[in-house]
């Protein structure tokens, strides 16, 4: 059995069965990881109030068939809008561990530009998908191209990151 200790942001938790869940973690040593939860939906769980979207925690990851978080303990909260946290949580590939990434996140929340160019996807150097004239204005998480504000505004809005000037 290995175990795994790891500064990490939530970015997600869903239920799984009656009191059970599972957690999608930005890992400072790992990446993005997903680890069960045992009894974290009873009311006497010593996980449940650390482990909410937007929070810093440390924690101590086990593998037992598959992940498993037996403890965390926040550390801060960030101000980051839970769409934000679904979008960087699609965007972020498994198990690949980029410091650089995960300490601009943990320091000063997500800036869309400055991630999405640390990514790959550079918004200076892209044009809209749509009309091909306008600036990048919005990235479009499904399809990963950009579009001016205008053919953004012909998308679903759960897969439309709007990039701020900054």
């Amino acid at each position: 059995m290995q175990e795994y200790v790891s500064e990490a942001i939530v970015l997600r938790i869903d239920p799984r069965r009656e009191a059970d869940g599972a957690v999608v973690l930005f890992t400072r040593r790992f990446g993005k990881v997903a680890a069960r939860l045992r009894s974290v939906r009873k009311i006497t769980s010593k996980l449940a109030g650390h482990l909410q979207p937007g929070n810093v925690v440390a924690v101590r990851l086990i593998e037992k068939h598959g992940l498993q978080a037996v403890d965390a303990v926040k550390k801060r909260s960030l101000e980051i809008a839970p769409a934000d946290l679904n979008f960087l949580e699609r965007l972020l590939p498994e198990f690949e561990a980029d410091p650089e990434l995960w300490a601009s996140v943990a320091k000063d929340g997500i800036r869309w530009r400055g991630v999405l160019a640390h990514l790959g996807w550079d918004p200076e150097r892209g044009h809209c998908a749509g009309c091909r004239a306008g600036l990048a204005e919005a990235f479009a998480t499904e399809t990963q191209e950009f579009f001016c504000a205008a053919c953004a505004s012909k998308l679903r809005p759960d897969e439309v990151i709007y990039i701020l000037r900054e």
